[in-house]
Parts: structure tokens; C-alpha cells; sequence
């Protein structure tokens, strides 16, 4: 059954022979198709749907759009659920199911309510002035202060549902599809431009719904029925209902969130619930309308209050009585039209109270023609009832003594329209102040974006028509040149209306007078914080809260700055406006992440080894976005012993590690040489063919970008290998420098890291084993030298051997096509098998760089200069320029107090030195403050029987032989460490040339 307040017949928005079951804290309830969940509810005589952020105090429906401050429900349970939901968007399904937030036990019964009765201890700023004692005190605070005030629960659970990206161009983008919307796209499209109309609403048509003007001799509906019709036949018009524009930016973008599957109960199979549209239009034309404008009095937040348009809204587009008897209270000619509208659908409207003084005005008199008692040069000084309205007290404006109650359910409120201006500022638009309709009006910005209609201050409907045609044609002539035919447009018949007057808050003291509905901001919050010294309109926001909820103060922004103005004795232009950032209003997380999750967004990467790894006993792990083998342990053996045993056998005999997952880039071009001049700090020139070199690649403000090894294999071709993690990173690099910086240069980049398999052969036995296996190749230290290049067979397949060390050791690097990587590595073990090979990890390779002191990631984070890493020596002083160099040399990067690479070992040579401990001269935690330095790796070493560790230390090796202490923050444990060489294993460099 409908609820008693549902017309009998009416609401041209609905489909009354579609009847949809819905729930709301747990009571059954039903509606019609069409419906929203705000006007079913109201149809349904539910007044209280929540309660307000910080007092808790009961609210009701608001508003009838995207604006709406207080009706904010969950919808859907476990991993669907979904908080802080506006109902009046929320389109009616059969089954729904909605709950009320902020609230305990109950909606009705909310024992924070507590919080109004002690408002007077909890004014704006409390939290700053009251938490602030003790220091360590506040992680208890913020539990219980989040528990008193909020807006809803975050799901728990991985979203079940789907979200998809799509691009788009056109010519126009009309944002809005309102009577202005229709009319630009309606002469776009005519015109024969490529257009995209998008509204955030199931049904386009915006205020041609909600109001009752003829259009054309037809209805706004059956206007907006048949423009649609016209449109959807047009083969370069696109129409996007239930589609927000989310925010606008540089170069003609938006980001559009359409909302494929929200109105359903679950999405169907295969279909996305919500997508992330990025168009690029060569113009945009925003019809976004206008909200209306609150009054501010005492107990302005009563369930029943509303705004004047959607009483309107629900009288004519849903078929809902908003209330039985109902006051109406208005600045402006809004508030006749609303009592004409309400009389119409049958609602007692007992007193239209207008603040401005009695003129002649023909809807005035039309209001009093119909019985309507006008109050003329009277306001509204309070709304009483504390579950919804029951009286409400009016006055002439500027006298107390004279108060009237007037018996009444709701209570319509209008106070002028504020346009929609929130895209356009977006694209970096400015606003200016209009004293006639007291609001402030988008200014010309950007070429490519216009407001148009309500949207820019045009608030009749005739106005907007017209406004939207002429877009329409200009954009014909400004992106084709071409002159387009006059667009028709339908005859609207309107009444003058007479400008609204100033008020900004009905005087009164005592009872709240509220500026922002949702964050309970009221105006003495307002005078409070000028008193304070916050008369910066962004320092207003943030210590009242105004404007910060999920509605971005869309019906409060202008009547704090209001007041904000008059407390500082300066005119509204002058205090300006807070800065509206995306999104417009709230978008889903999953809409902007899309399918990049999970897997989809970090997919596993295997080498061409992985297989083997795993069949041989490998512990995988995660490094980077690569799985490789931490270690192989042997029956009986723990990790770390399995570590100690691999790290022992490659210093002593041979093995064999999967370096696959290096960044390989292939340099070729007639430039190749000079590119690599300019983009590594150390000499390239003198590269000879058939030999590596390792290269320092800095960033331009002088820090160390990456390390690795490059080989000349041609004349003009070089293999440039990276670290993993900075193999993408380099590219994207490489490719900035050619297309941006040098695009003179004939050189052309190419990622091969997948199309290598490479292994590293280490180990004083290495050439051994490789001299048995690689055919084509003199691996001999005269004919392949440390550094050398050579190209031959193994098991047939063709690789690419290259003497180089990351272990300290004799050691080759062998790459070999992915296809035979697997073939490659077996053909090594079989043929070394004599020598006692053995595969080793990723763990024990970090040990051996720590012994030998070789950096990597922890050492490379992105603060240290080569200087800093002992490698400054490579620097190259002859060269003319490289990216870094001219920065590598401010006096912050050279100064001889940096934190500069050492060595730690244990004083008393046992204790594990942890990686992230900070390094201090005493061990008492206060001195972790006055650190020197910190620890970036560490090990146990094998080869010399104690736990060894790099650092970077301020005076680096200045400080050899000191005694310091190395402090992990975490459990505040300390160990005494002495300064020592980073290269711990055969610093003369003799094993790895050997």
C-alpha cells in the first residue's frame, strides 16, 4: 500500500502501475517506479531519515537533488554496503533496502542526542582547543570522537562489483541535461556536431519535471520526451543518463561516473555497475542549473523544513505531499510559486511569509486570490517541533514584540539561487558577485568552457531556452566555421519576477540558527570564529567545518560567506569564495580505480625459469611485481640456513641465480653514443664494441636515479640493463628526454626485459662451467675480460654473455631469448654439475652485494648523490654537460656532513644490526632524535661469521673505527656498532678479475 501522503493522481515522474517493495530500518514500505527513495519515504509519511553529524539531532529530507545535506542512508549489506548515500538520488528498486546512520540504538531513541543539550561545551574548534593535552593522549580521543560524530560506516569485505574506464571524444560535451542542456545539444546535434549529453539523473529533463511552465503549448514533460526522442534518433548525439561530470579539467577533459547498475539490486552478469568516462570535447557547455538558497533561523533543520523548489519537485514530478499544512518562507517570488504548486495538489498552505515589503506583483495577488494569507515585510523567526515541524513563529522583519504562531507540518524555505558553478571553476573559472540576484555568476573562463542558463545566472525559463539555443549554434561557428540555421525555440508564457531581498540570517539569540545543515555549523559558529581571528574564508571553513561535508556546502557556502562579511564589516565580493575541488559530489572509489585491482592492477610477472624453480624446492617471494626464488632449502634445513649454505658455495665453488627480472633496454640509433653522454654522469664515448660499462644515471636536481650496466654491441647499439624496481621508471625517462627534450636525437628506445631470460654464473668455478657449455665464446681472461661482451650457444640457443659481478666474485651474466631460457639453465647445471653447481636465491645474492658493498634500492631511495654512495669517482669532470650535473654540485649535496655510505659490524661480533635502526652516538631514545645516520641493509655474512651492515652516515668513513650505537625505533632495542669499510669481502677487486 502507499503511503497517505502520495497524491491521488499526478506526478509526472512516476509509474503508478509499477508497485516496488522497499525497506527502511527494517519496516517495509512501497513506492512506485520512478520513485526515489526520498519521496517514497515521504510518500510513506517517514519525516526523520537520520540524524546530523556532530548534535544528533533528528533531520528530515531536504532538498529533492544531488545537493541534499541531511538524507544520507546505507544501502545493501556486507561487501555492497554502501554509506553516506544521498536518498534523494537513490532510484526506488523493488527489494531495496536502506538504513539510517549516526544513530544508537535507534533513529527515534539516539542517546548522543546528548551532544545538543551540552552544545554550549562543544562550540566550533572544541576539538583543537580540548584534545590537546596529553600529547600521546589523542589516539584514545579520536576512538570516541569518531564513535560521537560521523557520517557512516566503511564497508568491510572486497567489492564484489565490476567497474569499467572508457574514453570518448566529441565536438561538445553539454553537462546537464535541463531545459538550457537540451536546447544546446538539440542545436548541436541539428547542426551536425558529435555530441555528448550527460545528466546525473535517471530521467533528463531537470526543472521541466519539477515545475508546471507550458512549453511549446505541451507540457515540460511531454516537451522533454519528445526533444530526447529527437535526439537519440541523431547518429552523433550521445545521451548519458545517471552520469555525474565528476570534475573538469586541463585541454577540454572530464571525468564522467555513470551509474550503470546502482539502480538494481545487484549488476547484472557481466555488466559493470558503475564506469569512469574521460572525454575530451573540443567545447563544453555546462547546464548544470542552480540550487536554491536556505534560510537561516532558529530551528531552520526541523524535519519538515524543505527548500521551496523541492516541495515543488515532489508535488509535481512524484505525486508526494510534502506536508498537509504548510507555511511557506521566501526572499523572492519562489516562495508564491511554491504555494501556488502546493494548493494545487491539494496542501493547506496556511501563510506565505515574505520578507520583502508589500509591492503590487501579479503571483502575489494570484496567491491571495486563491485564499492564501500573504505576510508581507515579515519573516520566520523559529520552527518549532522536535521530530518534525508543528508550529512555526513569523514576525515582521525587524520587530519581536509582534510574533505570530501559525500552526503548520513543513515549512518551505527559499532564499534566491546560487548557480551551479562548480565545474567551471574547475576550469580554473572565476566568480563575481551580482548585488541584483544576490549571487555570485561565473565570470568568461576558458575559451572551450561556457555555463550556460541557469548555470551563469539566467534563472528564467525562457532565458535558459534561449541561452541554450544560442550555445548551441555558437559552437558550430566556433569549431567549423560554419554558420548553423536558428534554432526554434518554444514559447514559454512566465510572469516578471521582482529581485530577492538580502537575508542572510533572521536575527535571534538562544536557539541554533544553522548555516550547514550536514556539519551543524551554525551562525554564532560563524561569529565565534571571527572573533577568533578566522576571517579567512578557507581558515572559516576549516575551523567551523562549513562546507566540508559530502555536499560541499552547496546550500551553505553562500550564506556563511554572508555572514562571515558582515562580522568583518566588508561587502560579500570582498571575502570571496572557498575553492571548489573535484569531485562534484562523491564518486565511488572503485569508479576511479576501474579493473586495475588486484591482479589486474599488479599482475604476477614469471620468468622463464618459474616452472623450474618450483619443481626444485624454491621458496618464492614477491619482489617487485616479479615472483622469484628466495632460496631452495633441502630437507631439514630452514631459510635462513638454506641462505647461509648458497651464499657459502658461490664464494667457494659455483653457482647459478635467475636475474631475469632486470630491466633491459635496447639503445640503437646513429646518436645512440651521444644520448648516453648526456644521459649518464661517467664517460660513454670511449666505450669500445664488446664491452660493458657500469653507468650512474642522476636526476636533474643531482640525486642518483638508478645504476646498472650497459654494453656496446654495435657501433650504434648499446644493451642497457636497470634495477628491477626502476625498470619501467628508466623508460619512461628515456623516452621523456627523446620526445621532449632531445627529439633532435635519431635515437629509439625499446624494452626487451621479458624478451631476455638472463642468469648469473658466479663463483671462483664460473668459467669452468661456462667454457664447458657456450659454444662460439673464448672465455678466457686475455679474450674475455672483466667488463667484455660475447655472443655464442648454449644448447644450441643463442646467448649473450657478459663478465660482469654483482657478487664480488668471477662471474657471468648469460642472456638467452625467453623461449630457451628454461633450456639454457639446465644445459648450465647439467654441464656444472662436476663443479658441484648450485642454484642460489635472491637472499643470498643480498648478501653477497652487502659483503661486497654494492648499493641497490636501499641505498638509492632517492636522497643520495654519488658522492654519497662512494661512487664519485665515476663522475665524469671532462664531459660538457649530463642531466644532473649542474645541479649535482649545490652546496647542500657537497657538503662533507652528509650522510655518506659505511660499513657496520657488531662490537661484539654476534648481535643482528636491524635494517631501518637509527644510528646515535649514546643508546638512550631521546638521542634518536639527534641521529647520524640510518641503517639500510643488513646480513649475516658467511664468509666472515658475523652480521654485517650498510649505512649511511653522517661524516661517513671520516668516522672509521668509531664506536656507535644503532637504536631500532620499534622496540627500542640498541646494539654498539664500529665503523668499518662498506666493502667487506676482497676490496681490491682481485676475484672478480681473477
Amino acid at each position: 500500500m502507499t503511503g497517505s501522503r502520495r497524491r491521488a493522481e499526478g506526478g509526472a515522474g512516476i509509474d503508478r502501475s509499477r508497485s516496488l517493495s522497499f525497506s527502511f530500518d527494517g519496516r517495509r514500505f512501497s513506492g512506485y517506479a520512478g520513485d526515489t527513495l526520498a519521496s517514497a519515504l515521504l510518500a510513506s509519511g517517514v519525516r526523520v531519515v537520520g540524524r546530523s553529524f556532530k548534535y544528533h539531532r533528528p533531520r528530515g529530507v531536504y532538498t529533492a537533488g544531488p545537493e541534499e545535506p541531511n538524507a544520507l542512508v546505507a544501502l545493501r549489506r556486507g561487501a555492497r554496503h554502501e554509506p553516506n548515500t544521498r536518498a534523494t538520488m537513490i532510484e526506488l528498486y523493488d527489494g531495496l533496502e536502506a538504513v539510517s546512520q549516526n544513530r544508537w540504538p535507534s533513529l527515534r531513541l539516539d542517546l548522543m542526542g546528548i551532544n545538543d543539550r551540552l552544545s554550549a561545551l562543544i562550540p566550533a574548534g572544541f576539538y583543537y582547543k580540548t584534545f590537546m593535552w596529553p600529547p600521546k593522549a589523542w589516539m584514545a580521543y579520536e576512538r570516541w570522537i569518531r564513535r560521537a560524530a560521523g557520517l557512516g560506516t566503511a564497508p568491510e569485505g572486497r567489492d564484489p562489483d565490476r567497474y569499467e574506464h572508457r574514453h570518448a571524444h566529441c565536438d561538445v560535451l553539454v553537462v546537464g541535461g535541463g531545459p538550457a542542456g537540451l536546447m544546446a545539444a538539440l542545436a548541436a546535434g541539428r547542426a551536425g556536431l558529435r555530441v555528448i549529453l550527460c545528466d546525473e539523473r535517471a530521467g533528463l529533463g531537470g526543472s521541466l519535471l519539477r515545475e508546471t511552465h507550458a512549453v511549446g503549448g505541451e507540457s515540460g514533460a511531454e516537451w522533454t520526451r519528445s526533444t530526447l526522442a529527437e535526439l537519440a534518433a541523431m547518429p552523433t548525439v550521445a545521451i548519458l543518463p545517471r552520469t555525474t561530470a565528476a570534475g573538469l579539467f586541463d585541454h577540454g577533459t572530464a571525468t564522467l561516473v555513470e551509474r550503470i547498475a546502482d539502480h538494481l539490486p545487484e549488476p547484472p552478469p557481466f555488466l559493470p555497475r558503475q564506469r569512469r568516462w574521460t572525454v575530451r570535447a573540443r567545447r563544453t557547455l555546462l547546464a548544470t542549473g542552480a540550487i536554491e538558497r536556505p534560510l537561516v533561523f532558529a530551528g531552520n533543520d526541523r524535519p519538515g523544513v524543505m527548500l521551496a523548489s523541492a516541495m515543488r519537485a515532489y508535488a509535481n514530478q512524484y505525486g508526494v505531499l510534502p506536508g498537509s499544512r504548510t507555511v511557506v518562507f521566501a526572499n523572492n517570488d519562489a516562495g508564491y510559486r511554491t504555494a501556488l504548486d502546493l494548493a494545487a495538489a491539494g496542501v493547506v498552505v496556511a501563510a506565505v511569509v515574505d520578507s520583502r515589503d508589500a509591492a503590487a506583483s501579479p503571483i502575489a495577488e494570484r496567491v491571495r486570490a486563491r485564499g492564501i494569507e500573504v505576510l508581507a515585510g515579515h519573516v520566520v523567526r523559529a520552527a518549532h517541533g522536535r521530530f518534525g515541524v508543528m508550529s512555526v513563529d513569523a514576525a515582521p522583519l525587524g520587530r519581536t514584540e509582534a510574533k505570530r504562531s501559525i500552526v503548520c507540518d513543513s515549512l518551505a524555505v527559499s532564499g534566491g539561487l546560487n548557480p551551479t558553478a562548480h565545474l567551471h571553476c574547475h576550469a580554473g573559472g572565476k566568480l563575481e558577485w551580482d548585488e541584483r540576484r544576490l549571487c555570485f555568476v561565473p565570470l568568461r573562463g576558458r575559451a572551450d568552457v561556457e555555463c550556460i542558463g541557469a548555470a551563469r545566472g539566467l534563472f528564467s525559463l525562457a532565458e535558459c531556452l534561449w541561452d541554450g539555443a544560442r550555445a548551441g549554434t555558437d559552437a558550430l561557428g566556433a569549431l567549423r566555421g560554419a554558420k548553423a540555421a536558428k534554432a526554434g525555440i518554444p514559447a514559454v508564457e512566465e510572469e516578471p519576477e521582482r529581485p530577492p531581498q538580502a537575508l542572510w540570517a533572521v536575527p535571534g539569540r538562544g536557539k541554533k540558527r544553522f548555516v550547514d545543515i550536514q556539519d551543524d555549523v551554525t551562525a554564532a559558529d560563524v561569529g565565534l570564529a571571527a572573533r577568533e581571528g578566522y576571517v579567512s574564508v578557507e581558515h572559516l571553513k576549516r575551523y567551523t567545518t562549513l562546507g566540508m561535508g559530502t555536499d560541499q556546502g552547496k546550500t551553505a557556502n553562500v550564506n556563511g560567506l554572508a555572514l562571515l562579511a558582515g562580522h568583518r564589516r566588508e561587502a560579500i565580493p570582498s571575502v570571496g569564495t572557498t575553492t571548489f575541488r573535484p569531485p562534484y559530489t562523491p564518486v565511488t572509489i572503485g569508479a576511479l580505480v576501474g579493473r586495475e585491482t588486484g591482479l589486474h592492477f599488479m599482475p604476477i610477472r614469471r620468468t622463464a625459469m618459474h616452472e623450474w624453480h618450483e619443481e626444485h624446492g624454491a621458496v618464492m617471494i614477491e619482489t617487485g611485481l616479479w615472483m622469484r626464488p628466495r632460496c631452495y632449502p633441502r630437507p631439514g634445513e630452514t631459510p635462513a640456513q638454506a641462505v647461509e649454505r648458497e651464499a657459502t658455495h658461490v664464494r667457494k665453488t659455483v653457482g647459478l641465480v635467475d636475474v631475469s627480472t632486470l630491466g633491459k633496454i635496447d639503445v640503437q640509433g646513429p646518436d645512440a653514443t651521444e644520448f648516453l653522454q648526456r644521459v649518464y654522469a661517467n664517460n660513454w664515448a670511449s666505450l669500445a664494441v664488446g664491452k660493458a660499462r657500469y653507468g650512474i644515471m642522476l636526476r636533474e636536481d643531482g640525486i642518483v636515479f638508478d645504476d646498472g650496466t650497459t654494453s656496446r654491441i654495435g657501433e650504434c647499439r648499446y644493451f642497457m640493463t636497470t634495477t628491477t624496481a626502476n625498470a619501467a621508471a628508466v623508460l619512461l625517462h628515456l623516452e621523456h628526454l627523446l620526445q621532449v627534450v632531445w627529439p633532435e636525437l635519431r635515437v629509439q628506445v625499446t624494452s626487451e626485459t621479458e624478451q631476455w631470460a638472463a642468469m648469473a654464473l658466479a663463483g671462483p668455478r664460473s668459467r669452468t662451467v661456462l667454457a664447458r657449455a657456450i659454444e662460439g665464446v673464448d672465455v678466457s681472461d686475455k679474450a674475455l675480460p672483466f667488463m667484455g661482451v660475447g655472443f655464442g650457444r648454449i644448447a644450441g640457443a643463442p646467448v649473450r654473455a657478459f663478465r660482469i659481478s654483482f657478487s664480488g666474485e668471477l662471474a657471468y651474466e648469460i642472456n638467452a631469448p625467453a623461449d630457451y631460457g628454461r633450456a639454457v639453465w639446465e644445459a648450465l647445471l647439467a654441464v656444472g654439475s662436476s663443479d658441484g653447481i648450485a642454484p642460489y636465491g635472491t637472499e643470498a645474492m643480498g648478501v653477497l652485494r652487502i659483503e661486497k658493498g654494492h648499493v641497490a634500492g636501499p641505498e638509492i631511495d632517492g636522497r643520495t648523490t654519488a658522492e654519497d654512495l662512494g661512487l664519485g669517482r665515476l663522475v665524469s669532470a671532462r664531459k660538457p654537460d649530463f642531466i644532473g650535473k649542474h645541479l649535482m654540485g649545490r652546496p647542500g649535496l657537497i657538503d662533507p656532513k652528509r650522510l655518506r655510505l659505511v660499513g657496520l659490524v657488531p662490537v661484539d661480533g654476534k648481535t643482528r644490526i636491524r635494517a631501518g635502526s637509527q644510528i646515535a652516538l649514546e643508546t638512550a631514545p631521546a638521542t634518536a632524535a639527534k641521529g647520524l645516520g640510518h641503517v639500510t641493509s643488513t646480513a649475516f655474512s658467511p664468509e666472515l661469521g658475523h652480521p654485517i651492515a650498510l649505512a649511511l652516515l653522517r661524516g661517513g668513513l671520516q668516522r672509521k673505527s668509531e664506536t656507535l650505537h644503532a637504536l631500532f625505533p620499534l622496540d627500542g632495542s640498541a646494539v654498539a656498532v664500529r665503523v668499518a669499510d662498506p666493502v667487506f669481502v676482497d676490496p681490491e677487486g682481485a676475484r672478480l678479475r681473477a
